[in-house]
Parts: structure tokens; C-alpha cells; sequence
């Protein structure tokens, strides 16, 4: 008998570079993934992850049905059962104690699922709480709340037009283990070799030579948390030599915030920050001549700016640094897309266009963003007695045991809640504290739209991806795992109609999907009406590989949605913290002699710590190690291969030593996503323990953020490393 083979055409969802895939599988068989060449965004390109799909599919680790917490152990129960206990202790523990008793915890994989973003709003609205918190306020809340105070929107965020730029300066950034962050690009090495090919010129700045500033024309060590100054000079070199040349956005800019942005960088001379960033007067010089010198040149910086005490100010300095030299909205500079699925068109018009300090943290007086409060704050929130105290707390797709500060202290709040319950597919590090786990369908099984990437992409296309193997009638998508918890809620409540917001997210997922694509810019009721080329769902199926949909082009006057419809290019929030960086500036440092600054890493073949059950992706050498600058090792007697103590203010972790000199002396490094050594967690490959490795987060501080944004500070946390024994 013959055994037919088919091929599945999707879009990997491992990360944000929406990579294509094909998939060769006989049923549920699969027999290879490989990189789909008809995909006319990735064209062919994929990572080592996109094959780990496989992985996933057939883990025998990942929960199809929900399970119960029992004195003896985890218990398999029905969907009825665990909707109904879910939705009945959140009301009690809600009666008892207030609404925000109940708190709630997105993690990053919640973006890449077209189900999670869509209808995760409904739960939360129908928790009525407002203790919402998510991995945004981990490594990229500094974007978001520079676009909303600039451009009027959470969501408007410039992205770097790889494909036509011909400078292309880069900070706090390693797209190449990353494959682009707020950056969508599919076979992002191929973009940046052919922009050196074309003439142009990759500049990277960051304390470690990575993978891609080994590509990079040049790179230049630069101190943790100083990026703020290095980008404080750019501004002050450009007006210094009457370099601003605001193109065809000037008259979007205020002249009167063009004077007092020239008079608060006055001080910051590339003289005065030399000794924070570890750059010379003369390079920098260099550096700034040679990118306002360019035809088409962008500036980017990503997680190792945002996630710094000064996250905000450096998030708003590169938009102004592309502002100054007109590559903003300007092709081959920082471009806005125009996706298909048009959040941010749809949210304008609904008036969410995002949010700051409606409400603070109970202990912290912290201010939310987005209707968010930061995530350092989650563990204080539930360990410190009083009203308003979170006493039951729902986790979506996140893991922050490892993936928030002070991870120790976040196991210790988790262990202390009355109620917790998680919508996920493993026994983690974090879902093992979980009275009840609903584990939702999964990659190869859902239906596939990348509603939050195609607004990060830096090219307009789109493409849907139908799931490829039929799930059994006792399964639950995300969507309908929220859509049902929300229901319920509202039901047990009262029965209140829900309102249309509501009523929009409670049809099936195509079904809005559907209306999302007609109604947005190139639909067949919208932009395209009514001509033969509009776009549907029904002709969207027609496409496996996607659709290309153009280039970025200008649009910034058509999309910004400030109240005066400028530009607003320095606000308060920047004014009033400034003087901080100015502080540390002309204030000597007041660490240890001994300290080292350390920073975190990715790798290609990881995703922060959702990844690490797959043998494919976790074999070969050990990558969880202390890289350290051989100065810096020879002064503490380290030698390589030694096992090391690394002490932080709130805790320690031992750790093989790397010695290298592609860290920066004074600095070290640790990845994250690592640390499954923990009791309780399900998970047969990664609590190896050759795989297993240490938590970043075991040393990271809770009290460390941006005071701007609330972002926590994760990078340049002070450590002291001495051989173990």
C-alpha cells in the first residue's frame, strides 16, 4: 500500500521572522520541514527552530487535556469540569477580597498566536482587575510608550527598511541569534549581506562582539546602560554642526521642541560621555559624519537598550536621532508598515491607541502602560499583605520563574497564592505552582495569522496558514480556551450582554480574521473595494506561500493620530529624566572594585525558555556558560572550563566559565531562558543536566527598572565572580 505524502505550506510562529516552512508529512506523520523558496517574504530561509516544530508536535511532555493539582499528583479532568472549578474560584477568591485579588500574566509566545492576541482581551476585561501584566514590560515596553507619546500610538513603531538603507547603525541588538526583533524579517543575514554588498555599511555597537557584529563592518565595545550617552552625543554632534535636516517631515515638528531638545542635549558632548560609554570623542565623530553623510541610512536599537535603567530615553533618542537626520518615514531609513490586518488603523478608530498612569501598583505606586502594570512588580504584589493584595493569578503562555527579575522571589509569590491556573502546554518552572493547567492546541494544529508581525515587518505582505492536521473534538484552541473562561465570567456574573468590543472577539477565529482582512487597507470592503484584487480570507487561502503586498512607503502623516497631528518630539516624561542621566554622568561610579557588570544573550537555536524540550535544539556544546573578558578572569584566578560563583544583590548561581575576548572587559555574560533544575517541572529533556543550566533571573533585581517606563533593568546588574571552592 502506498502512503501518500503531502506538503503543508505555513509560517513558522517559533519567532518573529515569520519564516516560511514546508512541511512533508504522511497524516500526523511528519517526514521534513524544510524552508519554503515560494514564500515571497523568507524566501526559502529558516532557522534551526522551524524544524524543532516536530519536536513539539509529538512531546510527549505537552498536555492535550486540562489537568488538576491532586495530593497525588496531576489528575486528567474534563473541559467542562476545569472551565466551571476555574471560573467559580476566581469569582469567590473575587468576592472575598476585591476584583483586583485575581491578577493576570501574559507571556511572549501570546504575540506570536493569532488566537491569544485576538481574545485574550475578552478575559481580561471580563476579570475586571486591574493587575495585568505581561512580558511587554520585560524587553520593549520603552517602544511602545516612545511611540504613543511621539506618534500618538502604542503600536506605531518605526522599523528598520533593511532591504534599501545604505548605514545602517546598530545598537543593544544580535538579530543574527534573534532573526530581528521589532524587525520581522525572514533571512535577516541574507538582507544585511546584501546591504554590504550594495555599498552600504553595518555598524554595531553593543558590550559583546556577537554573531552579528562579528558580520558588522565595525564594531564598537560600549559600556552596559551608557547607550543613553552615546545617543545623548549623536544629537549633540548633529546640531554642533548644523547637520538636522528634518526632510519632508518638517513640517510635522515644532520649532519651539526643536530649540529646547537642541539646549537639553547641550551638555552631552561626546567629550563629557566618552568616560561612561568606553568610545572616543573621534570615533564618535566619525560615526555621526558618516551616517548624516549617507543617502539612505537608519538607526535601531532593541532588548540591550530597552531592557537598561534607561530604556525610555534611549528608545526616544533613536527615533529622534532618525528624526534629526530625516530617515524617518523616508525608504531605507525607519518605515511604518501598512499590514492587512490593520490594528493599529482598527484600534484608532475605537480610540485604544494605548495609555499611561490611569492607575499605579499598590506597593510600588508604579504607573500602568497599556492598561499594564510593570512586571517587576508582580511578586511584590502578591507577597505583601493588604487590600488589593493578587491572591489568584492566571498565566498565559509565560514561564516568568526564569523570565522575569528575580526569579527566586517570583517561585516564592507563586507558592503563596491561594489560586493560580495556567493556559499552557507544559508542566514548567512556573505552571507547576497551577491548581488547574488548560493546555490549548499548538503549532502544526492551529490556524495560523501573524496578526502582531505584520505590523513589525519590514516588508508588506500577508499569509494564513490552515492548520494541518485535524485536532480531536475533546481539544481546545486559545481562542476558544478565552472565549470561554470570558463567557463564563460574564455569565456566573449576571449574564451582562457583552458590549460590541466583546462581541466582535466572541465570533470564530476565520470569522474575524475574515472581517479584519476585508475591512484593512488592501481589503475588498476597504481600501480595495469592491475591485477584484480586494483582499479575504477566501482569497488569501488562495495563496499558501502569502502575499507579497509592496515595499514600506512614507505614511507617517496618514497614520499619526497625536492630537495636533504632529509630531510630538520631546515631552515631559523625557524633560523630567533627563537630569538622571545627567546625574550619572559627572557622578562617579559607587560599585565594588570587583564588581562586573552582566548582561544576557540569545541563540539562534533558542527562544527565551519555551524551546529547551527539544533534543535537536538543545544537543551539542553546553551554551549556558559565564562568558567573561580573559582580564577579568585572570584576576579572580579563573581559568577556562572552571566552575564559578556569580553573586548579585538578590541571589547566586555556579557556572562553568567561558574565557573570551568577545565579551568587553568589565562585563560578563549569561543567556536566559535557562535554569530548569527546579523540583516539579515535566520536562524530560530540559531538566537534563547537561541541559538543564542556571537562571539569569536567579540574579537580575526586581527593584532595578527604567523609573520612566517601568521596564525592568536587566543589564549592567552588578556581580561578583570567584572560582567555586
Amino acid at each position: 500500500m502506498t502512503i501518500t505524502t503531502y506538503f503543508h505550506y505555513r509560517t513558522c510562529n517559533l519567532c518573529e521572522a515569520m519564516c516560511g516552512i514546508e512541511v512533508h508529512h504522511q497524516g500526523d506523520k511528519i517526514i521534513a520541514i524544510k524552508g519554503d523558496s515560494d514564500d515571497p517574504f523568507s524566501e526559502g530561509h529558516i532557522c534551526p527552530k522551524a524544524t524543532a516544530l516536530e519536536d513539539v508536535f509529538h512531546d510527549k511532555n505537552r498536555l492535550k487535556h486540562p489537568v488538576k493539582r491532586t495530593p497525588n499528583g496531576w489528575e486528567e479532568i474534563s473541559w467542562e469540569q476545569a472551565f466551571d472549578e476555574v471560573t467559580d474560584n476566581l469569582l469567590r477568591i473575587q468576592a472575598q477580597h476585591g476584583n483586583n485579588a485575581v491578577g493576570i500574566y501574559l507571556g511572549n509566545p501570546n504575540s506570536h498566536n493569532a488566537g491569544s492576541i485576538l481574545y485574550a482581551p475578552a478575559l481580561i476585561r471580563a476579570l475586571k482587575t486591574k493587575n495585568r501584566f505581561s512580558a511587554t514590560s520585560v524587553d520593549q515596553l520603552p517602544h511602545h510608550f516612545a511611540a504613543y507619546f511621539m506618534f500618538g500610538h502604542q503600536l506605531l513603531l518605526p522599523i528598520p527598511d533593511v532591504d534599501h538603507t545604505d548605514y545602517f547603525l546598530m545598537l543593544g541588538a544580535n538579530p543574527l541569534a534573534s532573526n530581528g526583533s521589532l524587525m520581522t524579517a525572514g533571512g535577516i543575514e541574507r538582507r544585511l549581506k546584501n546591504l554590504q554588498k550594495r555599498g552600504g555599511k553595518l555598524v554595531v555597537i553593543d558590550p559583546r562582539r556577537t554573531e552579528t557584529a562579528k558580520l558588522a563592518d565595525e564594531h564598537h565595545f560600549i559600556k552596559p546602560a551608557a547607550d543613553v550617552f552615546f545617543l545623548l552625543s549623536v544629537i549633540n554632534i548633529i546640531f554642533a554642526e548644523d547637520n538636522v535636516n528634518l526632510g519632508h517631515l518638517a513640517d510635522l515638528i515644532e520649532d519651539s521642541q526643536l530649540h529646547h531638545l537642541r539646549e537639553v542635549v547641550a551638555d552631552f558632548t561626546p567629550e563629557n560621555t566618552a568616560s561612561q560609554t568606553g568610545i572616543s570623542p573621534n570615533e564618535l565623530r566619525r560615526i555621526v559624519d558618516e551616517f548624516t553623510s549617507a543617502e539612505r541610512a537608519v538607526c535601531y536599537g532593541r532588548v540591550g537598550l530597552s531592557m537598561q535603567p534607561f530604556g525610555g530615553l534611549c528608545q526616544w533618542l533613536i527615533n529622534v536621532v532618525n528624526i534629526l537626520t530625516g530617515n524617518l518615514d523616508r525608504v531605507g531609513g525607519a518605515m511604518f508598515t501598512q499590514p492587512a490586518f490593520d490594528v493599529v488603523a482598527f484600534t484608532s478608530l475605537t480610540g485604544q491607541t494605548g495609555s499611561y498612569d490611569r492607575w499605579r501598583s499598590r506597593v510600588r505606586n508604579l504607573p500602568e502602560f497599556g492598561g499594564e502594570l510593570p512586571v517587576s512588580v508582580l511578586a511584590e504584589e502578591i507577597l505583601t499583605e493588604g487590600e488589593g493584595q493578587i491572591r489568584a493569578l492566571i498565566t498565559s503562555a509565560g514561564n516568568p520563574v526564569l523570565s522575569t527579575p528575580n526569579g527566586t522571589q517570583v517561585e516564592k509569590a507563586l507558592e503563596s497564592l491561594d489560586y493560580m491556573v495556567a493556559i499552557d502546554i507544559y508542566i514548567n518552572e512556573t505552571t507547576r505552582h497551577a491548581d488547574i493547567i488548560l493546555p490549548p492546541t499548538t503549532g502544526l494544529e492551529t490556524d495560523h495569522y501573524d496578526v502582531v508581525f505584520h505590523v513589525l515587518a519590514v516588508r508588506n505582505s500577508a499569509k494564513f496558514s490552515p492548520a494541518m492536521v485535524h485536532v480531536e473534538d475533546d481539544r481546545r484552541h486559545d481562542w476558544m480556551i478565552f472565549q470561554t473562561l470570558a463567557n463564563r465570567l460574564d455569565q456566573k456574573r449576571g449574564g451582562k450582554a457583552p458590549n460590541r468590543k466583546d462581541y466582535v472577539r466572541r465570533m470564530p477565529l476565520r470569522q474575524l480574521l475574515d472581517l479584519g482582512l476585508r475591512v484593512g487597507p488592501y481589503g475588498v470592503n476597504g481600501g480595495r473595494k469592491n475591485r477584484d484584487d480586494g483582499l479575504s480570507l477566501k482569497r488569501l487561502f488562495k495563496y499558501p506561500h502569502g502575499m507579497d503586498l509592496g515595499a514600506l512607503q512614507p505614511c507617517l502623516k496618514e497614520r499619526i493620530v497625536t492630537p495636533n497631528g504632529k509630531i510630538n518630539l520631546i515631552y515631559d516624561h523625557i524633560v523630567n529624566d533627563l537630569p538622571r542621566a545627567k546625574a550619572v554622568m559627572t557622578t562617579p561610579a559607587n560599585g565594588h572594585d570587583d564588581d562586573l557588570l552582566l548582561i544576557g544573550r540569545r541563540h539562534v537555536r533558542s527562544n527565551n525558555s519555551w524551546m529547551h524540550n527539544s533534543h535537536r535544539l538543545m544537543k551539542g556544546k553546553n551554551r549556558c556558560t559565564l562568558m567573561i573578558h580573559p582580564h577579568d578572569a585572570q584576576a579572580r584566578n579563573v581559568a577556562d572550563g572552571d566552575v564559578v560563583c556569580v553573586t548579585s544583590r538578590v541571589g547566586q548561581v555556579e557556572i562553568i566559565a567561558e574565557i573570551t575576548d568577545d565579551i568587553m572587559q568589565g562585563v560578563v555574560s549569561i543567556p536566559h531562558g535557562f535554569g530548569h533544575t527546579r523540583k516539579g517541572a515535566e520536562l524530560d529533556i530540559a531538566t537534563q543536566p547537561q541541559y538543564a543550566g542556571v537562571s539569569i533571573n536567579d540574579l537580575t533585581d526586581d527593584q532595578a527598572i527604567d523609573p520612566m517606563t517601568g521596564n525592568a533593568a536587566f543589564s549592567a546588574t552588578p556581580v561578583r565572580v570567584m572560582v567555586q571552592g
